[in-house]
């Protein structure tokens, strides 16, 4: 018999509270045009992106990272020192090591909180909100700071007209922390490896430290390309659109609901086109709120859920309490779908 005491976690974990921040530069589809040959008009209609945000010098990793924190912090009425861990999702955090969680772990004052980075691309946010309820109810956290963040605008290829428009930079922050009922349902979650070249780095950085201009991409000018994010986009869509819809309702399944019981939907802001398609084959009712914040905020990655569920709440086209499936899905291809009760 195992002489191990049983943990003293909570019965449940819930999101308690949520913050964004988007980069102060708006970019409007004409800036993109002037590198791509492409149109405004095609531009909307394709994926629904209006505008975008990029990220300027000072508006790093960490430093959009903090300052969504800090608003969900103040959100939760939570203090940093309470904060038991730090889980931040990105791949646009260039230094292989340390983890950049563990300069936003110090910088918002925890007391010496766990903290570690995760690379799930645009189910990054999900994995991350997966791993804080596991932790909350074990009870090696009392609460937990999921981080979604995104300097997409570096591994962006301006000449690259399959993609240059889909990408912006933001950070999007949650506090998890105990519940006394089930406020964050079963995740559905997965991998499938080989679809991994439909969305992946053009160049790995160990062939771009080599430098051999023939095995390079060049620009228009001659100069290597800093490796960028590319994809095969119909493959990309025919996937999210017939898999991730049966995902999104296996959670649903897993949480005991039906699309009658939600108040709220907040995919993954990948394509708009990819959104309507889900909300028709989920049949979502009439008074189901749909996230489309990719419209001004374009595709943040594992940014993109925390964004749209504080601009939501913030605009009061959702509101406390509301019952909301999320889903994320992306590059490995990875996804992770749930359903969760909004702080």
């Amino acid at each position: 018999m195992s002489k191990i005491k049983p943990s003293k976690g909570a019965p449940y974990a819930r999101i308690l509270g949520v913050g964004g921040y988007r980069p102060t530069r708006v970019v409007p589809n004409e800036v993109i045009l002037e590198t791509i040959d492409s149109s405004d008009e095609w531009i909307r209609s394709r994926s629904g992106i209006e505008t975008r945000h990029w990220a300027g010098p000072e508006e790093t990793v960490a430093a959009m990272s903090v300052e969504a924190s800090g608003k969900a912090l103040a959100d939760a009425g939570i203090d940093a020192s309470r904060v038991g861990a730090v889980v931040v999702s990105t791949v646009s955090h260039f230094a292989q090591t340390p983890a950049i969680a563990t300069e936003i772990a110090d910088r918002l004052g925890t007391d010496k909180a766990a903290a570690f980075d995760i690379s799930a691309g645009c189910a990054g946010f999900g994995y991350g909100l997966t791993l804080a309820k596991g932790m909350v109810v074990e009870g090696s956290a009392e609460y937990v700071l999921v981080i979604g963040v995104e300097r997409l605008s570096d591994l962006t290829d301006l000449e690259d007209r399959a993609t240059a428009f889909l990408f912006g930079d933001g950070a999007g922050a949650v506090v998890v922390g105990p519940s006394q009922e089930p406020a964050i349902g079963p995740t559905v979650w997965g991998s499938e490896g080989d679809k991994a070249e439909t969305i992946k780095q053009t160049v790995s950085w160990d062939r771009f430290r080599i430098g051999d201009v023939s095995e390079l991409p060049l620009d228009r000018d001659g100069n290597v390309k800093f490796p960028a994010i590319t994809q095969e986009g119909q493959a990309v869509f025919r996937w999210a659109v017939f898999e991730m819809a049966k995902v999104a309702q296996q959670a649903l399944d897993a949480a005991g609901l039906s699309p009658d019981d939600l108040d709220v939907f907040i995919p993954h802001q990948a394509n708009v086109r990819i959104i309507d398609s889900m909300v028709k084959t989920l049949k979502l009712p009439e008074h189901v709120t749909v996230a489309r914040d990719i419209r001004t905020t374009g595709n943040t990655s594992a940014a993109s859920i925390p964004l749209a569920m504080e601009r939501l709440l913030a605009t009061g086209d959702a509101k406390s309490g509301d019952t909301a499936l999320v889903i994320g899905f992306g590059a490995g291809l990875v996804y992770a779908a749930t359903v969760v009760t909004l702080p």
